[in-house]
């Protein structure tokens, strides 16, 4: 039998050789972190999810440190993942670092204190290397990351200390080549950045690069599967979190068989509504790490042929040149239509660029996934939104304003995928009720980590009359100010001959041309 080839005929994909620490059991104490970690005058330590009021405690007991932060959760370490948890990670070793009155910047001025930052895949390893100036070593390493949590007794950890010089040799072999390979130094220049979305520069692994001149990022592809499972229970945690029982004021639940069962039949219920929404609407979705676009899960051609790209174009801009039929502010109405056409293309990036900006503590506001299109009746506002979608995927689908409500609109953000969601004829009562919380609620998908909501887009006649400032600056509005009396005019000349010929040719050579802009 090929000795590649495990009991189950499967062959594995990794059979890599890996290092293993044999050990023995002597005894099993009792004692509290104090004790474990006093007595020692150097330490060396590599942490994860770390409670950084313990890690400033237990600096005091060490006249140096040495500490390496890894990431706790799952990252594959793709330069933007490093960039966002460099700096998350600093601001808040600062923020700690104020509130706790803990002088880090005056500790490794005096060679008291050194930081390291992951920028690659690190070892699972909890280790906390001890030495004492007399000579004596100590190991203590385990599943306990440097937090009261851990080391209080307040929860499971597997704790283990071996008061042994060679495993510390063998330990603090590993650390230091860790520390060389995998990390970047978190400078007193790093920890004196106030503001690291504009200077990312600062960043530790910015401070590598100019000192080595050139640095190769290499993601670890291995954990694609483990990132997806990741997403994956963030994404059903989100739908979950509706149809939980209610919780008491400290978020204590108290579950019986009836609430179990509740629970079910409103699962049951979301399941069905969800199936027909994906039936009904469209998903579009932007793949930017694999250039890749897909609607209703099938591939979309990103080269579209030269005439076919010429047809569509012509046709856009013979449907624009009949608004000169229009009365009113002709050019203005133009104008504004083809600006609010340039950011309806854009909107099936936008969940995806408010999800970097938010990682890099960016204003939300260049990104808006909110469009308001009003203006006096009869100015071709719905058939207008409909030949834009029409361009992008095809079809027209839109929603009455009757079925406009805040709980619907939610549910069609987290089942719709890309393609903006187009509400039609919606009234002033219906915009204050709904509209105003929708917009203004800019914390929509964050938690979820979803990166393909798409986009909302409200027509309305001239009773809209007042947006409220902060509602003005979280869309795109359209205000115009020019119709037809006529309609049948545009629409059986014009309109209709557009909307049956027109094809989606241009927007997927938009598509192809944002991908690598984007």
């Amino acid at each position: 039998m090929d000795e590649n080839i495990n009991l189950f005929g499967i062959i594995p994909e990794n059979t890599q050789k890996i290092d293993v620490v044999k050990m023995d059991f002597l005894e099993a104490e009792t004692t509290n972190w104090q004790e474990l970690f006093s007595g020692y005058n150097k330490l060396y330590a590599i942490t994860y999810s770390s409670g950084m009021g313990f890690v400033y405690e237990l600096l005091k007991h060490f006249d140096y440190s040495e500490i390496i932060f890894g990431f706790d959760g799952v990252m594959s370490y793709k330069l933007q993942e490093i960039m966002a948890y460099q700096q998350v990670t600093i601001e808040r070793i600062i923020e700690s670092s104020n509130k706790s009155k803990t002088d880090l910047i005056s500790m490794i001025d005096n060679n008291a204190l050194r930081m390291f930052i992951s920028r690659a895949h690190l070892s699972h390893e909890k280790i906390y290397l001890l030495q004492a100036d007399d000579g004596r070593k100590r190991v203590v390493t385990g599943s306990a990351n440097m937090s009261y949590s851990a080391f209080s007794g307040n929860q499971r950890e597997n704790i283990i200390y071996l008061d042994n010089p060679k495993a510390f040799d063998w330990y603090f072999d590993s650390f230091n080549t860790l520390k060389g390979n995998s990390t970047d130094d978190i400078t007193v220049k790093s920890l004196q950045v106030s503001d690291y979305a504009n200077n990312i520069d600062e960043l530790p692994i910015s401070q590598t690069v100019k000192s080595k001149k050139v640095l190769a990022i290499q993601p670890d592809l291995s954990v694609k599967d483990e990132v997806r499972y990741a997403l994956d229970i963030g994404k059903l945690k989100s739908k979950l979190l509706p149809l939980m029982p209610k919780s008491d004021k400290k978020g204590k639940i108290l579950l019986s068989p009836e609430n179990i069962l509740q629970t079910r039949r409103k699962l049951i219920e979301s399941n069905i509504q969800e199936k027909e929404l994906r039936s009904e609407y469209p998903q579009l979705v932007i793949d930017l790490e694999n250039m890749e676009v897909t609607l209703n899960d099938a591939p979309i051609d990103l080269n579209p042929t030269f005439d076919e790209i010429q047809k569509d174009v012509n046709l856009f801009i013979e449907y624009m040149e009949g608004y000169k039929r229009f009365h009113g502010d002709v050019k203005g109405l133009q104008h504004k239509y083809y600006s609010f056409a340039i950011w309806f293309f854009t909107t099936p990036f936008m969940a995806n660029m408010r999800s970097i900006a938010i990682k890099y503590n960016q204003n939300l506001l260049p990104y808006p996934v909110f469009g308001i299109l009003y203006g006096q009746s009869k100015a071709g506002k719905t058939k207008f939104l409909e030949t834009l979608l029409k361009m992008m995927i095809g079809q027209k689908p839109k929603i009455s304003a009757p079925d406009f409500t805040k709980t619907t609109i939610d549910g069609l953000k987290r089942t719709v995928k890309g393609a903006p969601i187009i509400v039609d004829d919606l009234t002033q009562t219906r915009f204050n009720q709904h509209a105003i919380e929708l917009i203004k609620n800019e914390e929509f998908g964050v938690e979820e980590n979803l990166n393909f909501y798409p986009a909302v887009v409200i027509s309305a006649n001239e009773d809209i009359k007042a947006v409220a400032p902060e509602i003005v600056r979280r869309t795109v509005i359209c205000h115009v100010q020019a119709g037809i009396k006529n309609t049948e005019m545009m629409r059986t000349q014009i309109v209709r001959k557009v909307q049956n010929k027109i094809g989606t040719a241009m927007y997927r050579e938009y598509l192809r041309r944002m991908l690598e802009i984007v």
